[in-house]
């Protein structure tokens, strides 16, 4: 099992909190990815800005998939590998926003509202609202 995927699994059971990235105490989806990225590589690649609930949506912007790409390696291809990171628009023609890590075997583990940090099955409902995959960098 990758180190990114048993990193990720050590969230489980984080109560959500917007805006956290605490393993244990609270997290948000970026939170979450923010967490397993200090886990395997360090210190976060940049400092994230106070966003609320509702960040980037009313100018459109592409704010979390901006950052994916400078910090991320993209991702194509049949097949989601584990320990990719996915990127979702939970509604059409919104900003993507909601981020999970793929487990494997169709799974995948992400910090939902009003759920915690979870483990769940990569369901057609959410396959649909996969817009983007990414890697974390090797390690150099």
């Amino acid at each position: 099992m990758s180190r990114v995927v048993m990193a990720a699994r050590g969230w489980i059971g984080t109560p959500y909190r917007h805006g956290a990235s605490c393993r244990g105490a609270g997290c948000d989806c970026l939170g979450l990815v923010l967490g397993v990225w200090r886990e395997i590589r360090g210190a976060e690649p940049e400092p994230v800005p106070a966003y609320g609930p509702d960040w980037s949506e009313a100018g459109g912007e592409e704010r979390l998939w901006e950052a994916a790409r400078r910090h991320l390696e993209p991702r194509g291809g049949p097949g989601i590998g584990a320990g990719e990171v996915l990127l979702f628009r939970m509604r059409a023609g919104a900003v993507a926003k909601h981020l999970g890590i793929a487990t494997g075997a169709g799974r995948f583990v992400h910090a939902y509202s009003g759920h915690g940090v979870v483990e769940s099955a990569l369901t057609p409902p959410w396959a649909r609202r996969l817009v983007a995959r990414f890697g974390f960098p090797k390690e150099g």
